[in-house]
């Protein structure tokens, strides 16, 4: 790989979803994966707009579903979401996970690229992989 992780450009790719239960999610986020809550807007049950940051670098953003938004104007339905957080130790996130309750889709295991992965589905469905594949080197 040319260069260092130190140089590369700071993450600003902010994948977004939306939750039927947002404040659920946020603490299942924190509690079995460990997110790191940075912001939460909104009163009572709803949240307008949610920062939650990795450890590692980068996060997600998030908010209540908004039953006055109309089809193909926002972000992801609840439970349609994917993504693959990298992570330096999965073993220590997937036991996180597990104490949590989090239900296991695909158990720790080596790929054939040398990554260390897994996934789990959080309360609304959505799908979250982890592990130590952090991409291939731009080019040029």
């Amino acid at each position: 790989m040319s260069g260092t992780q130190d140089s590369a450009p700071r993450p600003q790719v902010w994948p977004t979803l939306r939750a039927h239960d947002a404040r659920g999610l946020i603490a299942f986020l924190v509690e079995a994966f460990g997110f790191e809550e940075t912001v939460v807007y909104g009163e009572g049950e709803r949240v307008d707009h949610a920062q939650l940051s990795w450890p590692e670098g980068g996060g997600v953003m998030l908010g209540s579903v908004r039953e006055d938004a109309g089809a193909g104007t926002g972000p992801t339905l609840p439970g349609a979401f994917g993504a693959y957080v990298v992570t330096a130790d999965p073993d220590a996130v997937h036991d996180r996970a597990v104490a949590a309750g989090a239900k296991i889709t695909d158990p720790l295991h080596g790929t054939d690229y040398g990554s260390r992965d897994f996934a789990a589905l959080d309360p609304e469905g959505n799908r979250w992989y982890f592990g130590t594949y952090r991409g291939e080197p731009r080019h040029g």
